[in-house]
């Protein structure tokens, strides 16, 4: 017998900010601190969280993104030019810069809230 079927409806609604995927990465690179694997663990989870990300979640993938890889560049040069000293404040800029980030997403994250602008390279 032919019976009617409703089609599955798609969750519309908006990730638990609070305990999905972006918390997660940031989590991880603030252990990155201490253990650098771990934040080479978060982007690749916010990279293939990014597409299937509600808007408010990927502005925070998004976010996580630049953070990672503008730090990563950071590191390197300040590494780099460590044997003249600048290299020194450069590494405690990407410090600083990347702690004031990645505690300012897990705040917006716990007010379940997007990043204002997450392609700023700032806060």
């Amino acid at each position: 017998m032919n019976e009617l079927r409703e089609p599955p409806t798609q969750d519309t609604r908006p990730a638990n900010l609070k305990s999905g995927p972006a918390m997660i990465v940031y989590v991880l690179y603030l252990i990155g601190f201490l253990v650098g694997l771990t934040a080479l663990a978060g982007v690749i989870i916010a990279h293939l969280k990014f597409g299937e990300a509600d808007p408010a979640s990927r502005s925070h993938h998004q976010y996580q993104i630049r953070t990672f890889w503008f730090g990563l560049l950071m590191v390197v040069v300040g590494m780099l030019l460590s044997v003249t000293g600048i290299g020194y404040l450069i590494l405690l800029w990407w410090f600083v810069w990347t702690l004031v980030r990645c505690i300012k997403g897990i705040l917006r994250l716990l007010d379940e809230r997007p990043m204002e602008h997450p392609g700023t390279l700032l806060w």
